[in-house]
């Protein structure tokens, strides 16, 4: 009984610690997607390059 107890306390705290490295995974990967759709836009450049 202690072996499964032992083998519950280890699943949950490894999904514990993957749940918060995931979503902060999702989270980057949606900014960078976000930055690199806002980079491709003629306005933004033509305001960077003028003095």
């Amino acid at each position: 009984m202690s072996e499964t107890w032992l083998g519950l306390v280890i699943g949950c705290s490894a999904l514990a610690i993957a749940v918060p490295l995931v979503m902060g995974h999702y989270r980057r990967e949606r900014h960078r997607a976000r930055q690199l759709r806002h980079l491709d836009h003629q306005d933004w450049w033509h305001g960077t390059r003028e003095r």
